[in-house]
């Protein structure tokens, strides 16, 4: 049987973003859910979402809003006004191979952020990742705290090549930046595909658009086509009826 893990990225980056995974957990496609832990609507994220059955990991956050740690302890991840640097900017000097993190400031704040998803969960974070930026010394750093706490970190990946985590061969898919971006057919070619070897991983970045969101994102549209998709009855029923297992991170 197929194994699919389709997971929603960024609870907490704001007030649409939470209310829009909430919608899709709620439909049941959606029961791994990452938090950012640092944001100011995290708390209010996971309240929208408690009772339901829903695996919660840490989605490390250094490029929106403003650190949990002393910006004077990591002058590499922020910016003069104390916010974090934005994603483009972390991009921009990888490309030119300068990567500006800072391994043990990192820790620092990934160790911030840990202490603080404990707070508004309860738990550990059933996994542990990273909101994207362009940066090996940041999953250096994200490493270094999963081994100190014993935490699941899957390895990562953006380009669908097939990773092994525990011997068992995992591939990513995020089609969610893509300027013709079809979640429908996304989701459709993983569950048809039929080397049942493969646990499938569909990220998803599920949410509505606030003025925050239009205003430092630049994922925008597809995110409300990610909510359709999976709220939609008609594929929630279509993918129930293949032969596919829905899993979370906790059965990897």
């Amino acid at each position: 049987m197929k194994r699919i893990l389709i997971r929603a990225d960024d609870l907490g980056f704001s007030r649409g973003i939470n209310l829009g995974i909430a919608d899709t957990v709620k439909a049941g496609l959606i029961r791994s859910v990452g938090v950012m832990a640092n944001m100011e609507e995290a708390a209010s994220g996971v309240e929208m979402i408690k009772g339901y059955d829903v695996c919660l990991g840490q989605h490390t956050n250094i490029c929106a809003g403003r650190p949990l740690s002393d910006p004077s302890l990591i002058p590499s991840l922020v910016q003069e006004n104390g916010e974090f640097r934005t994603s483009k900017e972390y991009r921009e000097n990888f490309k030119n191979g300068n990567d500006i993190v800072n391994v043990d400031e990192a820790v620092i704040e990934i160790e911030a952020q840990y202490e603080e998803f404990k707070k508004l969960t309860g738990e550990k974070p059933h996994y542990f990742e990273g909101h994207a930026i362009a940066s090996v010394n940041f999953m250096k750093a994200l490493a270094i705290v999963a081994k100190r706490h014993q935490l699941k970190m899957p390895p990562m990946s953006f380009d669908t090549e097939l990773l092994d985590f525990n011997g068992r061969k995992l591939r990513m898919t995020i089609d969610s930046m893509a300027p013709d971006y079809d979640p429908y057919a996304s989701l459709k070619r993983l569950v048809n595909d039929p080397n049942e070897e493969i646990t499938e991983i569909f990220v998803a970045h599920p949410g509505y658009l606030d003025a925050y969101i239009l205003r430092v994102s630049s994922l925008t549209l597809n995110r409300v086509k990610e909510v359709e998709m999976l709220c939609d009855p008609k594929m929630i029923d279509w993918i129930r009826k293949q032969n596919v297992e829905l899993i979370t991170y906790d059965e990897l």
